[in-house]
């Protein structure tokens, strides 16, 4: 009785949103996993990997 129509509606609405942020932070985590895997299969592109040599 407490709840109007309104409050149910946007905390679906709220729900739908995180759900797809997770969605879509999940898509961009998947990627950088490939973009890492694929660089380590052909092996540094740079010749400066940041480590000092001396």
């Amino acid at each position: 009785m407490n709840e109007r129509p309104d409050d149910k509606k946007r905390q679906e609405t709220r729900e739908d949103r995180l759900r797809a942020a997770l969605r879509a932070n999940l898509q961009r985590r998947k990627a950088q996993a490939r973009a890492r895997a694929a660089q380590d299969d052909t092996g540094p592109q740079d010749s400066d990997t940041g480590k000092d040599d001396a």
